[in-house]
């Protein structure tokens, strides 16, 4: 019987346990087999659940294929330069699971993670889960930081007769009632939500926030190709200008529907979406009418989306310059549409749903270790923790922009494999692996 997996009384013992079943555990799965390293992977749900159930109907990356390069499994589509919808993603980690069959359990909830220390042996994790308690050397956590979703308070204040979903729940204009839709946040989910509902026809009401924004293709290629020829997404938190605060960015709204596109809500607007503000509060009339009050910042927040977008033309601009590259060139962008000034009160009385793109809460009050900082987050260094034998996986901007996606992941995962196999060789000299378990 392998000492690793053996199981004593009620606990079960494996060298390695990584939480989360997406395509971070399973990247995290696929370096430990390929470094011989016993391990397991426990999903609370099921293999990439995410992407499954808090994805809309009409869901596709803004990622171009062949960003999508997990390890040892290289988008190998005909398509590179196109974007998975929602349905191609799941058959894509379908496919990398049966590409080496990894040690997953699905259905299996971590509700509380902690450091035990056995009498005569090295200090162990100790897993409480929703199948028993399983003990081991080392914990990978890999399940990114959306893990509650966000409502604002004032959502509980709002007519009844409203309906209210979060960006995670939406699914399609159908599922709405009839009537006007507001969506409430203009960040990537929010823009393309936004853009669903004005596509299915629906009257769309769009609270913007500062977001920024990034053009679909520029001067002959996608931006993300400009970008990764210019070593963008290997800038990583040690050389980036914002250092750590990188982690605190919103992500550029744009979409990779019908084979790619800029979201351009002043177009939309043009075309009748209702843009507002930012969300400020809620109050009722005299007359009894129930209205949000939304701020003077829209025309502020549309001009800082487009100067986002100019930059990064802008320095697209000079490495065509200095490449001396043969490329097209592009008329600088025009703003189609200017907002009226001043705030501005927004009428419920037609709004039938409104639409959460608010974002989540992150969660780590279940991991019990002094691993966090005082907002909660991770205290690493490209996903080694500062508890030994815990690491984390997935984060955005964990390294770079894309250990988040399935651009970097795979990167963050070799890190971790190699550092955790390093500390193993270091810990064989004095101890070998399974005497930890005697």
């Amino acid at each position: 019987m392998n000492p690793l997996t053996s199981t004593n009384g009620a606990q079960r013992q494996v060298h390695t346990i990584v939480i989360g079943g997406g395509q971070a555990g399973l990247a995290m799965s696929y370096v430990l087999t390929q470094r011989g390293i016993d391990h397991i992977v426990l999903e609370r749900h099921q293999m990439g659940w995410a992407w499954r159930q808090q994805r809309w109907d009409s869901f596709c990356l803004v990622t171009p294929n062949w960003q999508c390069k997990l390890p040892g499994y290289p988008y190998a589509g005909d398509d590179p330069h196109g974007f998975m919808v929602k349905d191609l993603i799941i058959d894509y980690l379908e496919g990398y699971r049966a590409h080496f069959n990894p040690p997953l359990i699905e259905g299996v909830r971590v509700d509380r993670v902690e450091r035990v220390q056995r009498s005569g042996h090295a200090q162990q994790f100790r897993l409480q889960t929703s199948a028993g308690v399983y003990t081991a050397a080392n914990v990978v956590v890999a399940v990114g930081n959306y893990h509650r979703i966000k409502i604002p308070p004032i959502a509980a204040e709002l007519p009844a007769h409203i309906r209210q979903v979060h960006s995670a729940d939406y699914r399609s204009a159908d599922q709405l009632p009839e009537g006007e839709v507001l969506v409430v946040g203009s960040a990537q989910s929010g823009a393309q939500i936004a853009e669903d509902l004005h596509l299915a026809g629906r009257k769309v009401h769009l609270c913007v926030s500062s977001a920024p924004r990034v053009a679909r293709f520029y001067r002959g290629r996608d931006v993300v190709a400009w970008l990764d020829d210019m070593g963008h997404y290997q800038l990583n938190v040690d050389n980036h200008p914002l250092g750590e605060e990188a982690r605190k960015k919103t992500n550029h709204y744009v979409t990779g529907r019908d084979g790619g596109r800029d979201i351009d809500l002043r177009a939309f607007a043009l075309q009748g979406m209702q843009l507002h503000g930012r969300l400020l509060g809620h109050r009722v009339l005299d007359s009894g009418d129930s209205v949000l009050l939304t701020g003077d910042d829209l025309a502020a927040n549309l001009d800082a989306a487009d100067a986002t977008s100019d930059k990064i033309k802008a320095s697209i601009d000079e490495w065509i310059t200095a490449q001396g590259i043969d490329a097209p060139t592009e008329p600088a962008y025009v703003p189609l549409w200017q907002p009226p000034a001043g705030s501005g009160e927004l009428n419920l009385a037609k709004i039938s749903a409104i639409v959460w793109a608010v974002g989540f809460h992150t969660d780590f009050s279940w991991i019990d270790l002094p691993a966090f900082s005082e907002r909660g987050y991770p205290l690493h260094r490209r996903g080694v923790s500062v508890v030994d034998g815990l690491y984390f996986l997935g984060l955005p901007w964990l390294w770079t922009w894309g250990s988040g996606r399935f651009e970097g992941v795979g990167q963050d995962a070799e890190h971790v494999g190699q550092i955790m196999a390093q500390r193993e060789g270091k810990a064989a000299q004095t101890q070998p692996v399974a005497a930890m378990f005697g």
